[in-house]
């Protein structure tokens, strides 16, 4: 039995029933030669971890844009925030921690540049629409790898696709992360609004900070534990019902008070005009983009998509360097 072999049998022997076992997985795409030492699920948190578009999340905006300050979280912090959530949690449930991992890494490898505001301007720019859950599944299935993709498992892809609330993924451990995601960001969310004297303390209201917590480490330990202890035993990931509505109370009052403050429209205002104008130069102009996303729309793949792909895979500085270098005439030195 090699240690591959003993990790998957350490699975069936501690993990809850409920649990998504290695051994079990559905598969991927394309068969592969099973490693001798890690799981599939690690294998695909690896491939993640060391992909280009994860290590592009780096420069790309949470929340706000372009912040001067070096706390201010990024979607990469984010991404690691969402997954230490979802380990603690799945740990505590008995779940299956590598496949939770995997999920959380790459939920937002899809993500465009300036965050919602740039996803909201490709939605409303490309015909085909455009979704970050949608667009992570094709970065992870395809443009990944020289076109080849990373080859992930199905219960990875499936978490990955289905981790906003709209949607529920097919496994405990993808339910985990698609509440872990939400606690990540209205936390640290918070916390950065709190930095920057958008919010106090005194905005949230006090039937929220009564059944959550009066600062933002009580509220976080609150909803970890509400999870973990309404869940445990289940096949099915939930919260108790006041906590649940405490919860959404605060998601509410981030959504007013600061992802749509007047800052924050001002600044998307600024976005969707940036990724217009760039839209429309690739789109008129597909030879201005890299020799792979030509080669991809001879190959047959719609020139909208193809430039979305490109737009959506800059970081926030690449995409403001790509649009001075384009729009913003230089001063000639003339002596």
């Amino acid at each position: 039995m090699n240690i591959r072999e003993q990790i998957e049998q350490m699975e069936i022997d501690t993990l809850s029933p409920y649990a998504s076992f290695s051994c079990r997985s559905e598969g991927r795409s394309r068969p592969e030669k099973e490693c001798d030492i890690r799981t599939v699920y690690q294998r695909d948190r690896d491939r993640i971890l060391h992909c280009k578009a994860f290590r592009r999340l780096k420069d790309k905006t949470q929340v706000f844009l372009s912040p001067q300050g070096d706390h201010y979280r990024t979607r990469l912090t984010h991404t690691l925030e969402v997954s230490q959530i979802a380990r603690t949690i799945a740990r505590a449930l008995n779940l299956n921690v590598d496949l939770v991992e995997a999920v959380s890494l790459g939920h937002d490898v899809g993500h465009t540049p300036f965050g919602h505001a740039g996803e909201r301007a490709l939605n409303i720019l490309c015909p085909e629409g455009f979704r970050h859950n949608k667009q992570s599944i094709r970065v992870l299935n395809f443009l990944e790898n020289d076109g080849k993709g990373l080859n992930l498992t199905r219960e990875v892809l499936d978490g990955i696709e289905n981790h906003q609330m709209s949607k529920m993924p097919s496994t405990l451990e993808g339910q985990v992360v698609r509440l872990s995601d939400k606690i990540a960001y209205i936390h640290h969310d918070m916390d950065d609004a709190q930095r920057a004297g958008m919010i106090s303390e005194d905005d949230i209201p006090i039937t929220v900070r009564m059944t959550l917590g009066f600062n933002l480490k009580e509220r976080l330990d609150k909803l970890v534990h509400d999870i973990i202890e309404n869940s445990l035993g289940k096949n099915q990931i939930t919260m108790s019902d006041n906590v649940a509505q405490a919860m959404k109370m605060l998601r509410r009052l981030m959504y007013e008070d600061v992802y749509k403050n007047d800052l924050a429209k001002s600044e998307e205002s600024k976005v969707y005009l940036i990724l217009k104008v760039m839209y429309e130069y690739y789109n008129d102009d597909p030879e201005h983009m890299p020799e792979k996303y030509q080669n991809m729309i001879r190959e047959g793949h719609s020139r909208e998509r193809v430039v979305c792909d490109y737009i959506a895979g800059m970081t926030d500085q690449y995409c403001i360097r790509q649009f001075k270098d384009i729009y913003i005439p230089e001063a000639w030195d003339v002596y």
